[in-house]
């Protein structure tokens, strides 16, 4: 089988579990902001943005670089995931420890039912972790679909614990109610942990090893793509925790959740938090794709292959084939989605002048950008050019701290999505242009432009099909206007050549 038909297929795997657990995440999102409303669901949100800021302490960009090791020499496999397992298990206990003290010191979360919530999901974060130390080993020998069936297993369990929670057990106690959502993530991910720990018991033997002069050598390899890593979730969750600091909360007046100004924090981040959990699912696409690339990128460079260059090119035309069209639809088709990944409320002109479909047109830009920031990024990782990266992710988290500021007090969410999305746009622009420093290749636009024609003519369809449906049920639209967009897009695609013969060729060679 050839290296970009194996690719392919353990990329198409990781996606179609992704596509799985996005439809059960559909489902959680309908039920969670159905039942906890704008202002319940930012809260839920901040708590699960707050944690991301520790747990990215824990993960350290230890996860790649990992990868790149085992890649490096299989049979060291156990001993590096030994060591890897106790490591990041010490740097999870520190990171949660820090944020359950520092939440409960945030004078801006008192009477929120945040500090609590954080203390819940900690143990959602801790198995997470876990989960992705040992999956390091199934994503080496190329079989992630094992941890595609632990996903969407444990998944499941979530969806079936949230529904029991809303629909029967707290329908009437919100406060009890929102408690129990977050330990539904907790019971997920601990199954989710427990079945991939079992299957990857059949390549490698899953023990703690305490080698410390191991474990110095990881954490000052991923130093600086760890600290990379931090900023990168800085700027990109930053926005959130922004909004809790500048913006006042709503309060409680007979039991009703009321905002006395014209921008409240925990609504603004709830229906902006929508918005981001739609990016959220779509973003991870290119981190599989780039995963299952990284171990034959890492051979090529450290052979100093002239294949790299070809590698690049299609990874990049994969990444922007992929990424072109959800933008196109996704800013077409806001509303109706919207309205299915959540509830009517969180619409523009419902309860709000300005909805979470506003916020998906934006953060889609971001989405194309985070895709094709995905493939230089991991090349930095692979050049050993983490430091570079670290600074440009820096740049990064200095401006969108600058433009939050400014921006948050006037437009709330609108102006968060607009920040983040420029964020991507800067940190495109600096690593393309430090990757292609090092490696010296160069990218052909010819698949591109082929793309994006076959990209906007497909929106066009889109469109037209959108103003006829207009009045027609939000569900018939998206059943009819989505798959149509598809297959004119794949026509497109075939009939302008941006999918080649040789391309199919390159993959169906045995």
């Amino acid at each position: 089988m050839s290296i970009a038909r194996k690719i392919l297929e353990n990329t198409f795997v990781q996606v179609l579990g992704k596509l799985l657990t996005a439809a059960l995440s559909i489902v959680v999102l309908k039920i969670i902001s159905g039942y906890l409303g704008t202002s319940g669901y930012g809260d839920y949100t901040t708590v699960y943005q707050f944690l991301a800021f520790f747990g990215i302490i824990a993960d350290f960009g230890i996860y790649t670089i990992t990868v790149r090791e085992m890649s490096r020499d299989e049979s060291r496999i156990p001993m590096i995931l030994g060591n890897i397992m106790g490591l990041r298990t010490f740097l999870a206990v520190v990171a949660m420890g820090l944020a359950v003290l520092t939440v409960f010191l945030v004078p801006t979360y008192n009477n929120t039912l945040i500090p609590l919530g954080v203390l819940i999901a900690t143990l959602a974060t801790f198995f997470t972790l876990l989960n992705g130390t040992v999956s390091s080993v199934l994503q080496v020998y190329l079989k992630m679909h094992y941890a595609t069936v632990s996903l969407v297993v444990g998944k499941i369990v979530s969806v079936v614990y949230m529904g029991w929670v809303a629909y029967i057990a707290f329908t009437g106690d919100l406060i009890n109610g929102f408690y129990h959502l977050l330990w539904a993530g907790v019971l997920g991910n601990l199954v989710m942990f427990l079945i991939t720990a079992y299957y990857v018991r059949r390549f490698c033997k899953i023990t703690y090893q305490f080698d410390l002069a191991y474990w110095k050598k990881v954490f000052f390899t991923s130093l600086p793509f760890g600290v990379a890593l931090i900023l990168n979730t800085i700027y990109f969750r930053l926005d959130v925790i922004l909004m809790t600091f500048i913006l006042p909360h709503s309060q409680s007046i007979g039991g009703e959740m009321v905002c006395a100004s014209a921008l409240c924090s925990d609504t603004e981040i709830g229906l902006y938090g929508v918005a981001m959990r739609m990016l959220e699912m779509l973003v991870i696409i290119p981190v599989y794709f780039m995963n299952s690339v990284l171990p034959v990128m890492t051979r090529y460079i450290e052979e100093q292959s002239e294949k790299i260059r070809s590698l690049m090119q299609y990874s990049f035309d994969f990444l922007v084939a992929t990424g072109l069209p959800i933008l196109v639809g996704s800013f077409i088709l806001a509303r109706p989605i919207i309205h299915f990944i959540s509830d009517p409320q969180f619409l523009s002109g419902s309860l709000f002048t300005f909805g979470s479909d506003i916020a998906v047109r934006i953060l889609m830009f971001a989405m194309l950008f985070s895709f094709v920031n995905a493939l230089f990024g991991f090349t930095l990782v692979v050049l050993n050019k983490q430091v570079r990266l670290m600074f440009i992710n820096a740049g990064a988290v200095l401006f969108n701290l600058i433009g939050n500021i400014l921006v948050i007090p006037v437009w709330g969410f609108r102006g968060a999505a607009i920040t983040s999305t420029l964020s991507e746009a800067i940190i495109l622009i600096f690593t393309y242009w430090m990757a292609q420093k090092f490696l010296g290749f160069h990218l052909s636009l010819r698949t591109f432009i082929r793309t994006l024609a076959a990209a906007l003519v497909m929106g066009a369809v889109v469109w037209i099909g959108f103003e006829w449906m207009a009045e027609m049920w939000f569900i018939w639209q998206l059943a009819v206007l989505i798959p149509l967009g598809g297959l004119v897009y794949l026509l497109l695609m075939f009939k302008t050549k941006a999918i080649t013969p040789e391309m199919m060729s390159l993959l169906r060679k045995k």
